[in-house]
Formats: C-alpha cells, sequence, structure tokens
C-alpha cells in the first residue's frame, strides 16, 4: 500500500481554528487525523505541505519506518510544528491500518483495559466572568452526569494578581465548589500565568476547595519553577501539555514532586509516543491525565490511546461545549455517558469527516484563544 494523496482541512472553529488531515492511498483506504495548534494554525498546514515528499509515496503500514524517516529528514525534529505534523501523519496512518485490518486502533495497542474513560468537562465556562455565572454553568455540567470539570478562574492575569483580582479569581472557585458540592472533583487551570511566589501564594488559598490539581501554574516549560511550587504547595501539581518529547517528560518526572502528566496526543508523536509517555511515567508511579482542547477528532484519538494504558487518571474533554455544528461535519464522534467517554469500537479511528460541510466554516484570523486578553474566556472568536 502507498500513500497517494494528502488534503489539509482548516476548519474555523470561533476560538481555535481546527486543522484535520486526509491520507489517501492506492487500496482506496483514506486515514483522517488532526493536527490543531490552537495559537498556530498556518504553520503546521504549511508543513504538511512542505512535509509531502517524505510522506507521499511512502506505506502506511510501516509506521515506525516513516517516523523515523520524517524525524531524520527534519534534522530531529523536536520543535513543536514539525512534531505535531508528523504526528498528525503518524495517526493518520494508524486510521489506515486499523481500518485495512478492520478492527479499532486499541486493539493493535494490545486491546482495552476499559470500556469507559472517567471525562473531565472543560470550555464550560463561557460568558461574564462572575460567580453567579460560573455556578449555574458549573451545576449543568453536573446535570448531565459530569464528576469532574475544570476551569481557569484567572482572568487574563500574567506573573501577577492584585488583591482584588486574587479576591475575585478565589471568589469564583469557591463559587464552584459550593455549586457542585463535596462529590465533585474541581481541577484549577495556571494556564503558566504566575510567578513562583504568586503561584506558591494561589495554591495554599485554592487548598481549602480540595481541587483535584493545580495545573501548570507557573511557566510549564521549566521544570526547575514547576518543581518548586509542586514542593511548597498541598495542592497536587500536573503538567506537561506543552511538552513535545520524551526528555521532557523524563526531566520532570525525575523531580519526584509532580505525579500526574498532561501529554497532548497532537503534539507528543501520537500513538507511538504517547505510549513512550506513559511507560516513563508507569516507571516513576505517575499518572496521566491527557490533555485535550483541540476538536472532537482528538477526543476520540484519546479514547483509543487512554483505553490501552494502567496509569490513565482522567480524559479532559470539550465535547460538551464544542459549537453544535461539529457533529454535523464529523461522524463517529465519541459518546458521552454520565460524564466517562465510550470506547469506539469502529475500524481505525472509526470517524469520517464531512469534506463538503466544512467549507462552511473557514479559517478566521480572530478564531483564536487570547490568554491573556480581557474576556478570552468567553471564546466569541469571530461569532
Amino acid at each position: 500500500m502507498k500513500i497517494t494523496d494528502a488534503r489539509i482541512y482548516v476548519v474555523g472553529n470561533p476560538w481555535k481554528n481546527w486543522v484535520f488531515l486526509k491520507l489517501e492511498t492506492d487500496e482506496g483506504i483514506v486515514g483522517w487525523s488532526e493536527a490543531t495548534m490552537g495559537l498556530q494554525t498556518k504553520p503546521v498546514e504549511a508543513a504538511l505541505h512542505e512535509m509531502r515528499p517524505l510522506y507521499v509515496g511512502a506505506d502506511p503500514l510501516r509506521i515506525n519506518a516513516l517516523w523515523d524517516g520524517m524525524y531524520k529528514a527534519l534534522y530531529l525534529a523536536e520543535s513543536s510544528v514539525p512534531v505535531t505534523a508528523m504526528t498528525a501523519i503518524e495517526m493518520a496512518c494508524w486510521d489506515i491500518l486499523g481500518k485495512s485490518l478492520n478492527v479499532p486502533i486499541h486493539q493493535l495497542l494490545g486491546g482495552k483495559l476499559r470500556d469507559r474513560i472517567r471525562a473531565y468537562a472543560n470550555g464550560w465556562y463561557q460568558g461574564p466572568r462572575d460567580p453567579s455565572n460560573y455556578a449555574e454553568l458549573a451545576r449543568g455540567i453536573v446535570e448531565r452526569g459530569y464528576t469532574a470539570l475544570k476551569f481557569d478562574p484567572f482572568g487574563h492575569a500574567h506573573y501577577h494578581l492584585d488583591a482584588a483580582e486574587e479576591k475575585r479569581s478565589i471568589g469564583l472557585v469557591r463559587a464552584v465548589r459550593d455549586a457542585v458540592g463535596d462529590d465533585v472533583d474541581v481541577l484549577i487551570e495556571g494556564h503558566d500565568r504566575f510567578t513562583v511566589p504568586t503561584a506558591i501564594r494561589i495554591g495554599h488559598a485554592l487548598a481549602e476547595f480540595r481541587p483535584m490539581w493545580f495545573e501548570a501554574p507557573v511557566k510549564s516549560t521549566d521544570v526547575i519553577q514547576t518543581a518548586e511550587v509542586a514542593r511548597r504547595i498541598a495542592v497536587p501539581v500536573a503538567s506537561g501539555e506543552r511538552f513535545t518529547v520524551l526528555r521532557e517528560f523524563r526531566d520532570l518526572l525525575a523531580t519526584g514532586v509532580v505525579g500526574i502528566i498532561q501529554p497532548e496526543v497532537l503534539h507528543a508523536g501520537g500513538f507511538i509516543g504517547m505510549r513512550k509517555i506513559a511507560a516513563l511515567a508507569e516507571a516513576y508511579d505517575a499518572v496521566l491525565a491527557p490533555h485535550n482542547a483541540q476538536s472532537p477528532v482528538g477526543t476520540v484519538i484519546n479514547a483509543h490511546f487512554d483505553a490501552t494504558i494502567p496509569n490513565l487518571l482522567i480524559q479532559e474533554t470539550f465535547d460538551d461545549s464544542h459549537v453544535p455544528w461539529a457533529r454535523d461535519v464529523i461522524h463517529g464522534t465519541a459518546t458521552i455517558e454520565n460524564g466517562y467517554i465510550v470506547v469506539p469500537d469502529g475500524p481505525g479511528l472509526g470517524i469520517e469527516i464531512d469534506e463538503a460541510a466544512l467549507a462552511a466554516y473557514p479559517y478566521h484570523e480572530k478564531n483564536f484563544l487570547r490568554l491573556f486578553e480581557s474576556g478570552w474566556e468567553r471564546r466569541t472568536g469571530a461569532r
């Protein structure tokens, strides 16, 4: 079998332009995947086009060889754009492999350890940054069956929070905790915002609300700073979504104080990369809570992977907070029942994308989440 062509689709989700890849083969089997980067769209789209000579003409069933060839051709690529492009190609090949054998990807990875995956909701806190609004929205998520939810209460803070903003942010956490009760896990997102002293102070303030974790309280690419915060607060620290290579996860785990890591499958090497990360984490008695802030395609990809590893904690999903048309253009999306993702069993990924329908939702330069601009949490984009 040979890859004969690649088609790249950029889809204008209001707060993050989604990038989808379709690989075509000489046997008529196609493979789908996602290459969304969030705050960058055109660079990864261009990379997928420029890399065509590295994968068009290759055998999609020899996934290890294809990855190794791309990695070396791009001079041992480790930066986010080429790794995301390579990952999209890798995952589309797994979709082709599964379809060629008429089995789901999780079966190719050794089979399921679980049929359902506990999920936490994200993206639900749209609208005014107000305690009553957040409380009402949080109750709505719990009514849908979720037992965990995550949010960033810190507005557009960078490095520092003044006294009034800190009081407002902690008030939002209090409102959500009071709204959902003690039996629902609340997860706090930091988005790399703070200095070490500020993160420590906020971590102490959060402790009374018993959050499942405080995510990325400082720049998450700085392992030393992350470990310092983790040592100084009682709330568990989670991190790792911005890492692209195995060495970065090793350095974080080796600190001995961060036991929840958050690889992003679209940026960390796809199924092959995630398997390595999970095995490394297992060696440190750490658990995975994979990052997943992209389209519903990303949720399906994660579900296949999550089903097969022993050290899964929980899975992020935005699926119940996406634009309504997401399920009109992507068919075979993951089913979420009472806060659990049902592991799909269709061949390959088990999805199909309506290429004609995508044209109604083009790229827009305003479809980005600018995390340090006031009002980003409204996620309005170009709407």
